[in-house]
């Protein structure tokens, strides 16, 4: 058992008092807690009992402790009767600030972590030694180019870079994928200088399908339920539909009035390869270059890595492939670092968790 999912005592304990002590005039039982966390998916009486159990504790996943963190915020969880998990979004100010600062609390609890020596977990971007790595950006459309002189290969100022689509996440994730594999061979490239022997390498690709083509290739070759809609040159901004169970959902971002962006939208995406089933590929996309960063930092970011990754190990567990639609506020023009262990922060995940 790796040490983020180490079962606490304290932790079955707080579990207990708050069911019991909270609201003590309420009576809560064991059995209208499982109903209220599972929703559709009742849980057992038998599951709360070993999540409250301090002798043999077993510690419940993150997206439960959410539950927990949601339900105990506020009072409003026993309007009508029945006890039941409001959603985020309709809880008040006062109310999101209670959620917050008790989930954080639960969290330490379940991790043990001490602040000033975090657990180690596994880093998502180390590969095996001697295994090729290739980071693959988009060209950067000629009508976005042709003003530039440092993107003229006819200038005397001409730099590459400049004719790459989304520099700043491939900056980031170069250097921090190159630190984690000094042994390998790291390269990037736009789309159109990918050779063929690169495309059975591990592949990371920055960027969508408007600009990234083979982003648009690994995308209609793999089984996923989030297809990208493409920026069009009007006023439509496009975004990630996901399609589940015969129904379809739009993930946009969001700008004001005078086209500013204020919410971008990321998509991180891994899988085995299409091209090479012992290599890997991975998606880091955006709707704008705020949003493909932000996918990016997500795992990079030494504020929020570790935290992340040990929510997709603990979310999505040993499978090969996973999904995470989450949002990027933009602040100052600035695209914030999304933390996926705040529930508001994830818009979809892919697969589905088990029980």
């Amino acid at each position: 058992m790796s040490p983020v999912q180490q079962p606490r005592p304290a932790l079955a304990r707080r579990l207990r008092a708050l069911r019991e002590s909270l609201w003590p005039d309420a009576g809560i039982t064991q059995g209208q807690l499982a109903r209220a966390l599972g929703g559709d998916k009742r849980l057992s009486i038998s599951l709360i009992s070993s999540w409250e159990n301090a002798d043999r504790p077993i510690a419940p996943p993150t997206r439960r402790l959410e539950a927990y963190a949601t339900l105990f915020a506020t009072r409003r969880s026993l309007d009508g009767g029945t006890l039941r998990v409001l959603p985020v979004q309709e809880l008040t100010d006062e109310e999101r600030t209670r959620r917050k600062a008790l989930l954080e609390e639960l969290l330490w609890l379940r991790e043990g972590m001490n602040p000033a020596a975090p657990a180690p977990v596994a880093d998502i971007w180390t590969f095996d030694g001697e295994q090729n790595i290739t980071i693959v950006c988009a060209r950067l459309p000629e009508k976005y180019r042709q003003h530039l002189s440092y993107a003229d290969p006819e200038s005397a100022d001409f730099v590459s870079l400049y004719t790459y689509a989304d520099p700043d996440a491939l900056i980031e994730l170069y250097g921090h994928i190159r630190s984690r594999n000094p042994d390998n061979n790291v390269k990037f490239c736009t789309s159109d200088e990918l050779g063929a022997d690169d495309y059975t390498s591990h592949l990371v690709l920055l960027g969508g399908v408007d600009f990234n083509s083979v982003t648009r290739t690994v995308i209609e070759r793999v089984k996923l339920p989030v297809k990208q809609v493409a920026r069009a040159d009007d006023a439509e901004h496009g975004g990630f539909l996901v399609e589940e169970n015969g129904q379809s959902k739009l993930f946009e971002p969001k700008l004001d009035s005078q086209e500013h962006l204020l919410e971008d939208v990321a998509h991180f995406y891994r899988d085995e390869s299409p091209f090479n089933r012992k290599r890997t590929v991975t998606v880091c996309n955006g709707m704008y270059g705020r949003g493909t960063l932000g996918a990016v930092r997500a795992l990079t970011d030494a504020r929020f890595r570790d935290r992340n990754i040990a929510y997709v190990q603990e979310r999505f567990g040993d499978v090969s492939s996973f999904s995470i639609i989450s949002r990027v506020p933009v602040v100052g023009g600035q695209g914030l670092t999304p933390d996926w262990t705040l529930e508001e922060n994830r818009l979809h995940e892919w697969p589905e968790a088990a029980e």
